[in-house]
């Protein structure tokens, strides 16, 4: 982009929990950040969802909190259109002095997943769906937003409703135009079954950007809500009788000749597609933490708040963990509809992806599709709870297949002192450490 009458840009790196750190600087220094000028403590990445180090990290007591060296990801800069003056973000990710990848960067962590299918000849295509609710914070508890029409807050039901999506256009039209601007390739816009809660879907495209669009756009969309006299949110559960916000995966993997490997022409798709499911759900257990990484997030993923939690799979199946959706072969794909809408989505790919090719390269076999309700299956589960989900994460060699061991270490002290935190604030004030961060 053309940074004529920008005065100022941020730089930026995505931390474990998806929050954006970074900081910001005058135009005539853009030039300069391919030279490594912009640096940070590499603390920063792996700090809580306040923003708090980490006590015990040995990123503190082990190299004297030391510096790492940021530089611009080939994504690119893009405008931040929910400010008032012109500014520009320029995403980036942290490196050691040495120039070797600092591991405790989830960018790094899918990065080095993709180059594992890359070492095959593959490359991985996958868009996001991304769920959020809109909402009213200006009193002691959430509630549903204003309709911009009526000025009332919203009072009924509206799944799939163009009155309520023309209701929000203002907002909705600022929210196209700004993803255009940002390249974030949005499709389709619906009403979900919340109440002010909506579904943006993504073009596929390689995986990599598919998660920087990820994120990107959960900064748009909180940052226009408030330019619109609102709040927006990706948090699991933002309300106890509605239906909770999910990020659903797509993926497929194509070969050095383009060719769509879970394509075999017909339906069912290949045994490579087999193998990717198999190892999806081998690793979905294991990877809780990353689908659910607040403690929130397991008011989601219970019986009967219509979310999947049991690991099976099915064809054209929505209660199902693991779908594969119809339509023309060459676009077979695996639908991950597991994570919470408050992931950080560069962790999300790599366990997802992870896992499916640990699926591929071990020749997994998966049990038989399920047909019916998925919800009324006695199936294996997701970890019950934040501590357990914890424990698992650290201890399961799937993971630690997947993931570097440095990352894992810091993930789980980051969410130890989160949990502990969490413990001392009532239940009904929760909502405000996770509102704005997730």
């Amino acid at each position: 982009m053309d940074f004529e009458g920008y005065p100022t840009f941020r730089v930026a790196a995505c931390d474990l929990n998806g929050q954006l750190r970074g900081k910001r600087l005058p135009a005539g220094q853009f030039s300069k950040l391919a030279e490594g000028t912009v640096r940070m403590p590499l603390s920063v990445l792996n700090v809580d969802v306040w923003g708090a180090d980490i006590k015990d990290s040995p990123l503190l007591f082990e190299t004297g909190d030391a510096d790492g060296v940021l530089y611009p990801t080939e994504h690119g800069p893009v405008p931040m259109p929910w400010l008032g003056s012109p500014a520009a973000l320029v995403p980036m990710w942290m490196y050691h002095e040495s120039g070797e990848p600092f591991l405790g960067d989830p960018r790094h962590a899918l990065a080095a997943v993709l180059d594992r299918y890359a070492a095959r000849g593959w490359r991985v295509e996958a868009a996001a769906e991304m769920e959020f609710y809109l909402v009213d914070d200006s009193g002691e508890s959430l509630t549903p937003p204003v309709n911009p029409v009526s000025g009332r807050p919203l009072g009924g039901h509206a799944i799939l409703s163009i009155r309520q999506l023309d209701a929000f256009d203002a907002y909705f039209t600022e929210l196209y135009e700004a993803c255009e601007a940002m390249d974030i390739p949005a499709e389709s816009a619906i009403s979900e079954a919340g109440l002010g809660q909506f579904e943006i879907n993504m073009t596929h495209r390689d995986a990599m950007a598919a998660a920087d669009d990820a994120v990107l756009f959960k900064a748009l969309v909180k940052g226009l809500a408030r330019k619109h006299g609102m709040a927006a949110t990706f948090m699991a559960k933002p309300f106890a009788e509605e239906a909770g916000n999910g990020m659903h995966v797509h993926f497929s993997v194509l070969d050095a000749e383009g060719n769509n490997i879970f394509d075999n022409g017909g339906p069912e798709g290949t045994e490579l597609l087999r193998h990717a499911v198999a190892g999806c759900l081998a690793g979905m257990a294991p990877s809780t933490l990353v689908f659910a990484p607040h403690g929130p997030s397991y008011d989601r993923i219970v019986p009967g708040a219509h979310a999947p939690i049991g690991a099976c799979w099915a064809y054209e199946n929505r209660t199902a963990a693991i779908r594969i959706p119809g339509g023309s072969p060459r676009a077979r794909r695996i639908e991950h509809r597991v994570a919470c809408g408050d992931n950080n989505p560069y962790l999300a790919l790599a366990v997802i992806l992870g896992a499916a090719l640990a699926g591929i390269e071990e020749k997994m076999e998966p049990p038989a599709p399920i047909t019916g309700n998925a919800y009324a299956l006695d199936l294996p589960g997701l970890a019950s709870d934040w501590e357990t989900a914890i424990d698992l994460f650290e201890s399961d060699p799937l993971i630690a297949r997947i993931l570097p061991a440095e990352l894992i270490e810091h993930f789980c002290r980051t969410k130890r002192q989160e949990k502990a935190r969490l413990d001392t604030i009532p239940q009904e004030e929760r909502w405000l450490v996770y509102l704005e961060a997730v």
